[in-house]
């Protein structure tokens, strides 16, 4: 039956209640315990069953209650507290102040695209890692107090719900988000209307309105095309996140990128940089150049460099199919119209995205577009950045890896959000209430070792008995909605003993993350897991308790990923057949609740990827602030920890050509860390029963990881080394209408005609062959600048060691100084140059491009000119 009418109703809180409602639907709530606390004192049930979800409570929870509560004093105080400690937040929020320009802050705006923010339980429009880094990012451009908007898609499914079937295979559930019981707020115009922008597809538009969630200072504006009057089709662009074909692939991610380009506009908003997190969200470098063109009177080539200026990407992906990639003729029929609006031939505007614009039958990648339009690019970890070099050099033909103008800001994770609430107690109370914050240089961190032993190792152990627990009743919720027998849920209160080393292993179930790896040798994890190591003797005899292992083990496969369901079924059949029930569970239907108490409650995190496909990784950082100890391949962010003081390497970076081999190497190294150092350590306790050596340990991980793998850290990076400059480009590209845009797309053009016609025509060496370090070398250059300026053009001497291979390795650029014109009308460049280390070196000469406009001068992507090319 369909309504003639609809309404949304609003809870009804008594007065002194009233502060809820602000504190509800500002998800400050997520990480602040006081805040959590209250709504968990309200109904404790409640607050479990909602998922969390603070609006849901306020409007399922008795009136009788609400009269109960608004009537206890104490209760009214912590509510006073808790709006009190929301309304210091969002006023004191100081780091952008202090660091920014004060004539740029009234001006700046950040708008930050991802497919996927992961914020909180109660809002499950997340898949994993991506998402949940896309929402620990808004959290602390809140904390750090960034002008920065976020921009999404608000899946009316969402990702979906894992549950096994009795075979232990992966089935998926979708569970519909309601929207009016979440945190989230429908954005309105002047007159009361729901906002609402049209978006062009072929043959038709597609509406969609805005909703938004305020994280902090924050707000993150998410599109609903689930409204008439599309049609059924369109309803679905947002129904499912990372579902459907490749046709839905191609509508959502043109909603998110065109359509989250003119939701920003609708708003009023006017971004100074737009930040692509993944290439999902490229397509709105078309429609913001679209909009110059058509609003501001400026030639492609014009409005290109402006929204280069201003945009910046970051790839998550280590390997090439990890990119978003369309047929060609699927670009066309959808944004055929683009290349109208932008005055661009069919190969012209499929070249912006392909790597070699000549193969006419390559595909278009999301990640090649988004790179092409963006002033800066960055990997996510160190490691990544260097794959991230290699995987894109020949979008810069000519240019040594190292310099392929791909930066890493390594990953981080929101502290206040995953440290347990007796651990930031411990650490408020010994470290002060800034911890979260603190950068690691500050001596407060010195403060990590006056915690005492007990203290920390009493915080560990409720944690792990708070997440034995909780792993024991939600396998029995598990089993009930399953139809489990009665013994079957009288054993899912015996799982996991409290007092046991607990390995936590958690993230989505892809091949290469090798979640089976630990159970490649039957005999020997058996005996590690039991404790049936019969040499193993204290004082000449047995030693009266045994030292056992268990693991907690959780995430989801892919709906389309059958071997990544298969590992979970391998898992559970394991589990089974070797009788390990009480020592091996895995839990279904990962989220950020069951991360969160796994992060806090095992002893040690495991991570075992293949090398390098693991891009960074965030689990372990979330562990690592906890004072859980790491034990993981040296990939992605643990490469670049102090994985000696603060956890275990498993194996020293080593890469393979045979995977099996590699497997069988990696699983015996981890077997034998566990043996010989990681479970001696854990059980190695002294008259007191604290294991002082692990603590200690421990205690290396909080103060090492703890302010380096932080987002705190992290989006302050991205501000100083992202926000900022790209900020000032645009402010500079914009100037007199645009004028230093216009002038360096012309410069461009008249660069692009000459560049290839440029010659080193001669190159002279005063030194001989055989030469002494610290030994002066003249170097003399003609060059043919083919009509360019000397302005427009840097010469260098490129020197560095030679490899066996007879190339330059980690060269070293200098640059020649300009003498003026010979007689020939060659320009002459002159350098001196020395060695400073000993054996085969090496010399070049290379020519780039130079403006003051240029960002870098491999922007323009032209071929390095070298001297022996």
């Amino acid at each position: 039956m369909q309504p003639i009418r609809t309404f949304n109703v609003s809870p009804s809180l008594p007065e002194k209640l009233e502060p809820l409602r602000k504190l509800a639907y500002n998800l400050h709530w997520d990480w602040n315990v006081e805040t959590k606390d209250l709504f968990r004192r309200l109904d404790r049930d409640l607050w479990e069953s909602s998922r969390h979800n603070p609006v849901l409570m306020l409007g399922t929870i008795s009136q009788a209650r609400l009269q109960e509560v608004s009537e206890d004093e104490g209760f009214l105080a912590q509510v006073e507290r808790a709006a009190l400690q929301l309304e210091d937040y969002l006023r004191e929020r100081t780091w952008y102040a202090k660091h920014r320009d004060p004539d740029k802050q009234s001006q700046d705006c950040y708008a930050y695209f991802s497919a996927e923010f992961g914020l909180t339980d109660c809002l499950p429009i997340y898949s994993g890692g991506l998402g949940v880094l896309a929402g620990d990012h808004l959290k602390s451009a809140s904390d750090r107090g960034l002008p920065l908007v976020g921009v999404g898609l608000l899946y009316q499914e969402g990702y979906f719900s894992q549950y096994l079937n009795a075979d232990g295979w992966q089935q998926e559930r979708y569970p519909i988000n309601d929207f009016y019981n979440m945190p989230l707020h429908l954005e309105r115009d002047a007159n009361g209307n729901e906002l609402r922008i049209a978006v062009d597809y072929p043959g038709r538009q597609v509406y969609a309105r805005v909703w938004r969630v305020q994280v902090g200072t924050v707000p993150l504006y998410m599109l609903d095309t689930n409204i008439e009057p599309n049609n059924p089709y369109d309803h679905d662009i947002t129904d499912e996140l990372y579902g459907g074909d490749l046709d839905m692939r191609m509508h959502q991610e043109i909603m998110l990128g065109i359509g989250g380009v003119k939701m920003l506009e609708a708003l009023g908003l006017k971004p100074t940089v737009y930040h692509m997190n993944e290439g999902h969200s490229a397509f709105l470098t078309l429609e913001r150049i679209r909009h110059l063109m058509e609003n501001d009177g400026l030639s492609f080539h014009e409005a290109k460099e402006v929204v280069n200026a201003s945009s910046i990407f970051t790839t998550h992906t280590p390997v090439p199919a990890g990119f978003d990639m369309f047929p060609a003729d699927k670009i066309m029929y959808y944004l055929g119209h683009y290349a109208e609006k932008l005055h661009l031939s069919r190969e012209e505007f499929l070249a912006l995205g392909r790597e070699n614009t000549g193969d006419l039958e390559s595909p278009f990648s999301m990640a090649t577009l988004a790179i092409k339009m963006a002033s800066f690019v960055n990997g996510v970890s160190k490691l990544h950045g260097d794959v991230s070099q290699r995987l894109f050099k020949n979008l810069w033909p000519a240019l040594p890896a190292g310099e392929v103008p791909i930066t890493a800001i390594t990953n981080g994770v929101h502290a206040r959000s995953c440290v347990a609430k007796f651990t930031q107690e411990l650490y408020d109370r010994y470290l002060g209430p800034k911890w979260s914050t603190t950068p690691a240089h500050n001596p407060l961190w010195d403060r990590v070792s006056s915690i005492p032993d007990d203290e920390l190792w009493r915080a560990q152990e409720r944690c792990r008995s708070e997440l034995v627990v909780f792993v024991r009743d939600r396998l029995e919720k598990y089993l009930r909605d399953r139809g489990g027998s009665l013994s079957e849920l009288s054993q899912a209160q015996e799982v996991l003993d409290p007092s046991v080393l607990t390995i936590g292993f958690a993230r989505r179930f892809a091949t290469y993350k090798r979640a089976t790896l630990f159970m490649r040798d039957l005999d020997r994890i058996k005996r590690i897991l039991f404790d049936l190591h019969s040499d193993r003797l204290k004082g000449g005899m047995l030693s009266p308790k045994k030292r056992m292992v268990q693991f907690v083990i959780a995430g989801k496969a892919h709906p389309k990923d059958i071997p990544g369901k298969e590992m979970i079924r391998h898992i559970v059949h394991f589990i089974r057949e070797q009788k390990c029930e009480k020592n091996i569970v895995f839990i279904p239907d990962y989220d950020i609740n069951v991360a969160r108490m796994m992060v806090s409650g095992c002893d040690v995190w495991l991570n075992t990827p293949r090398r390098p496909r693991e891009a960074s990784g965030t689990s372990g950082m979330k562990a690592a602030m906890n004072g859980v100890l790491n034990l993981s391949i040296l990939d992605g962010w643990w490469n670049e920890a102090d994985y000696v003081r603060t956890g275990w390497p498993i194996g020293q970076g080593e890469m393979y050509d045979d995977p099996d081999y590699q497997d069988e190497v990696e699983a015996n190294a981890l077997y034998d860390l566990l043996e010989k150092e990681v479970v001696p350590l854990f059980y190695d306790r002294d008259e007191e029963g604290i294991p002082r050596r692990w603590v200690a340990k421990m205690k290396q991980a909080i103060r090492l990881n703890c302010p380096q793998f932080n987002t705190a850290r992290m989006v302050s990076d991205y501000a100083t080394y992202g926000y900022f400059p790209a900020s000032d480009r645009y402010y500079q590209t914009i100037e007199n209408h645009y004028q230093p845009a216009k002038e360096l797309a012309h410069w461009k053009q008249h660069l692009f005609d000459r560049w290839y016609d440029i010659k080193i025509e001669t190159v002279d060496i005063s030194a001989p062959a055989d030469i002494q370090v610290n030994e002066d070398i003249a170097v003399k250059a003609q060059i043919h600048l083919a009509g360019l300026k000397p302005e427009d053009v840097e010469v260098q001497v490129y020197k560095g060691p030679m490899d066996a291979d007879g190339n330059i390795v980690d060269g070293v650029p200098m640059t020649m100084e300009y003498q003026g014109s010979g007689a020939n009308g060659r320009s002459i460049y002159t350098a001196n140059i020395a060695y400073s280390s000993s054996g085969l070196q090496g010399l070049s000469l290379r020519i780039l491009p130079q403006h003051p406009y240029l960002s870098s001068p491999f922007q323009p992507g032209l071929q390095v000119i070298w001297a022996n090319s």
